[in-house]
Order: structure tokens, then C-alpha cells, then sequence
């Protein structure tokens, strides 16, 4: 039998984990890769183009919205980021899942065009203090972009009723054993299974 593969989202507030956990379980799972996305943000120390994202200019971004090139697109703290479509749609076909690390614009975007396909997850800090201490341990940002990304996570988690699974990201390796669990029964579903019908005729045939 083969399977359709599925869109795996994972959404939070900045600072929230899910970056962290979106390459642990990568790492621990060969059947799911990585979305590329496009973003007109500059990179940050140690991102490779093509890798990390595909970095553009305004302009090409904006040219690849007006071709139908991106399955979803947003603006998040002034940067364009969005998803290339051929890409993804080609994995699904071919059985293969593909991991998302995008915010609640792009979920919803991908929610009206993937339907079954699409699995969403979000991830919650612990509390506020930890949220906050999180951010400035990243050491990446300056004092201001960090009160800019507090300022907005009450915005990012009250679309956390969109989402089909919440985790509380206590312990990076209690919520990466969650999001496994989760991935499991999903790619289990009945209508993932594309020859399932077929074994079940087959066997019907035979009683």
C-alpha cells in the first residue's frame, strides 16, 4: 500500500520552541523534510540560502505572489515569508510529509488549500517569564526587536484554537515525544492510505 503525505505545521509565539523542536525532529525522522520557505528577511549568522530559506528582495517576492508561485504567504515583524507550491504539492504526491515552521497567517492560508492534507500544531510557552527569557538567551536580536516579539505574542496565541493539537512546551524532550505521537496517528489516518481500499477488495474477494 502507499500513503499521500501530509503538511505538518508547527505554529508559536517567537521564543515559544518551535524552531527547537522542528529540527529535533527532523533529525529523528527520516520521512519528514523540511519546507524551504521564501523571506525577504536578511539572514541571520550561520543561515545558508537554499537551506534555511530562500532569501529574495521585495520585488521578487512580490513577483512570485503575483505568479502563483507561493502555497501561502505573510508578513511577520515587517519580513515577507511564504511557501513555494510546486515543491510541496510534488512531495505530497510522492508520500512524502513535510514539516512547516511558519505562523497562524500562513496556517490559515494553508488550511482553505490543503484540507485533509494539512496537519496544524501549536506550540505555548510554559509562562510569560520563560517565554521572555527565551528570547534573550537567543542573543540574536536587540533589546527592542525582543519588547517588539513580547509585544505581539499575545496576537500569535490567540489563534491557538485553530489548531487541531496544542502543546505546552514544558520540556523540549516531553513535547518532541508528543509531536512523534501525533505524526504517527496522522500518517495512520484511513484516507492517507491510498491502496487501502484496493487490500480491503482483495480480501473481501477472497472470503
Amino acid at each position: 500500500m502507499t500513503r499521500r503525505g501530509l503538511l505538518f505545521v508547527l505554529s508559536s509565539p517567537s521564543g515559544a520552541g518551535k524552531t527547537t523542536l522542528a529540527r529535533r525532529l527532523l533529525a529523528a525522522d527520516d520521512a519528514i523534510s523540511m519546507s524551504v520557505s521564501m523571506t525577504t528577511r536578511k539572514p541571520r549568522p550561520g543561515e545558508v540560502d537554499g537551506l534555511d530559506y530562500h532569501f529574495h528582495d521585495q520585488a521578487s517576492f512580490k513577483a512570485a505572489c503575483e505568479r502563483g508561485d507561493l502555497l501561502e504567504w505573510a508578513e511577520v515583524f515587517g519580513n515577507h515569508y511564504g511557501t513555494p507550491k510546486a515543491e510541496v504539492m510534488d512531495a505530497l504526491a510522492a508520500g512524502r510529509d513535510v514539516l512547516f515552521d511558519i505562523d497562524w497567517q500562513g496556517a490559515k492560508q494553508l488550511s482553505a488549500r490543503a484540507g485533509q492534507d494539512l496537519v496544524r500544531v501549536f506550540i505555548l510557552p510554559p509562562s510569560v517569564a520563560t517565554l521572555e527569557q527565551r528570547l534573550n538567551k537567543r542573543n540574536q536580536d536587540a533589546a527592542d526587536v525582543v519588547a517588539g516579539r513580547m509585544a505581539q505574542s499575545a496576537s500569535e496565541i490567540s489563534h491557538w484554537d485553530e489548531y487541531d493539537y496544542v502543546i505546552v512546551n514544558h520540556d523540549i524532550e516531553e513535547s518532541l515525544a508528543t509531536l512523534r505521537t501525533i505524526l504517527a496517528a496522522e500518517r495512520l489516518k484511513r484516507w492517507r492510505q491510498l491502496g487501502l481500499a484496493a487490500f480491503v477488495r482483495d480480501l473481501l474477494s477472497g472470503l
